[in-house]
């Protein structure tokens, strides 16, 4: 398909009408001379220039459009204790996401530690478990030449993402080669979707929190799993997750509901790159990332309620309804929201509370595509049904599979205390020093006891662990036919388990 470039946004449908040909002409932003100037930007002489500006913690350069002012800084103590909860439960992930999942909602909603995010997002996708099961295939896809129809439409899409980024400011630099990489590997994994200019924004946010294979198996979840059929050709999906979110707004702002009836305004004129991008063009970057957390642990869902916040507040009273008199004046409100109703704490409190949940998002679904039905016949496009977050995800996951391995990046001595256990005194650890060589010395001369329990390599006897050592004498004896080699290896089996669980994070 060629790829509109010049084109502004996507215009309305006629009524009945698909969106054939706009799959790749999605709305540039609001000011199309900054898309213009942007798209200049990126070679090595100005790249070396941005260098000695100032970049703020986001990596964008201090000043431009990605950067953001004062920002609501967490206390380093209260980061701190996140991350250790955060590394605890990605140490220890299925068990979580069996037993406490909703515990882990509350920690997304709010906010996944800056330095785990990227962990993070690769373990609510499944990604990770993708990329478990699919071993070398990025790389076989990367090696793989690609279809030049799609490989000359993404390289000119790469400068236009996000150019104020220190990823991606140098044309050519290893940020927009990486974005090649996953872009033209998932047309080749999905050569009948082919690429979508929509995904290159998705595949950016991901590259700036993890590497090229994991950013793209995180790709491939955002686009079968979370938002299936967003970017095949017609965008029927999007067509009809507009209808389902006018629906909802009529019970969440009647007030705006009726303005955008009454001026005939389509959904998709100011919903289709809210969507599509996940807000990741639309809202601030500390917003975005929030946005974000919530939306890889409660799916699709956190993009509707998101849409309807800002609607609610954009066209929600009449005296902001005042300067909406035309269709113009309100799609240029909903392109230039005011940066109160975007701020990071306001917006997540106002999406958490919203009452928007997935049995309406998929009853209304099914409403919607009865009357698609009824008017345009069946849908082209045959997507594979929504899961609606991490758990659904991992729900749906066929058979058995390998329970998630992190790998400690730092290990430590068997002898080591832990960095949350308390040390014991000097006097109490040689106290019971003293008690396990005088209850060693006792074994030694009481006959047959040797028989009953299982020895180590080293020498010293495997007690069970609800036995006191200072009590030999309370154990049951075991059964005659029971090899005592067998007892030795199951005694080894449990001290190197011993030893993998102080394998930890610092």
């Amino acid at each position: 398909m060629a790829k509109s470039s010049r084109e502004n946004g996507p215009r309305a449908p006629a009524a009945g009408g698909s969106l054939s040909g706009t799959r790749e002409s999605l709305a540039q932003g609001p000011d199309t001379a900054t898309t213009d100037e942007l798209s200049s930007l990126g070679s090595d002489s100005e790249a070396n220039g941005f260098a000695e500006r100032r970049i703020d913690k986001f990596g964008f350069i201090v000043g431009s459009q990605g950067a953001e002012g004062a920002l609501e800084e967490v206390p380093l103590e209260v980061l701190r204790q996140r991350e250790s909860k955060w590394l605890d439960m990605l140490n220890n992930w299925d068990k979580w996401m069996a037993k406490k999942h909703k515990k882990i909602r509350l920690r997304c909603q709010k906010g996944i530690p800056p330095s785990l995010r990227g962990r993070a997002w690769q373990y609510l996708s499944g990604g990770k478990v993708k990329l478990q099961q699919n071993p070398g295939k990025f790389d076989e896809l990367d090696m793989s030449p690609g279809d030049p129809k799609w490989l000359d439409v993404i390289e000119r899409d790469l400068h236009r993402q996000f150019p104020f980024h220190e990823m991606f400011v140098s044309r050519g630099g290893h940020g927009q080669q990486d974005l090649f990489r996953v872009l033209k590997a998932y047309t080749l994994y999905r050569p009948e979707e082919g690429y979508c200019q929509a995904q290159a924004p998705i595949a950016a946010v991901l590259l700036m929190h993890m590497p090229a294979e994991q950013a793209f198996w995180c790709l491939v979840q955002i686009c079968e799993k979370y938002l299936p059929g967003y970017y095949s050709e017609k965008l029927e999906a999007i067509q009809l997750d507009g209808e389902i979110l006018f629906s909802l707004l009529q019970k969440v702002s009647p007030v705006a509901h009726k303005h955008l009836s009454r001026q005939k305004i389509d959904p998709l004129l100011y919903m289709t790159e809210w969507f599509m991008c996940a807000f990741a063009r639309t809202l601030p970057w500390s917003s975005v990332l929030r946005v974000w957390d919530m939306f890889f642990c409660e799916g699709v869902k956190i993009i509707f309620r998101v849409g309807l916040v800002l609607l609610k507040h954009a066209l929600g009273s009449p005296e902001k309804l005042k300067a909406c008199q035309g269709q113009y004046e309100t799609i240029e409100q909903l392109r230039s929201l005011s940066p109160k109703i975007m701020q990071e704490a306001f917006l997540v409190q106002e999406v958490v509370e919203l009452p928007v949940t997935e049995r309406q998002i998929e009853r209304e679904h099914l409403i919607q595509l009865r009357r698609w039905q009824e008017t345009r016949g069946e849908l082209e496009c045959r997507s594979p049904p929504r899961l609606h977050g991490a758990k659904a995800i991992l729900d749906a996951e066929p058979g058995p599979r390998p329970a998630l391995q992190p790998s400690p990046s730092i290990r430590l001595p068997p002898d080591a205390p832990l960095p949350s256990s308390k040390a014991k005194p000097p006097k109490q650890v040689q106290k019971e020093q003293q008690k396990r060589t005088k209850a060693s010395g006792q074994l030694e001369k009481s006959p047959g006891l040797n028989q009953t329990m299982g020895v180590t390599a080293a020498g010293d006897a495997c007690l069970p662990q609800d036995v006191p050592p200072e009590d030999p004498i309370s154990y049951h004896p075991v059964p005659q036919d029971s090899a005592p080699q067998d007892l030795a290896h199951h005694c080894s089996q449990e001290s190197l388990t011993s030893q993998e669980s102080e394998d930890t994070y610092l």
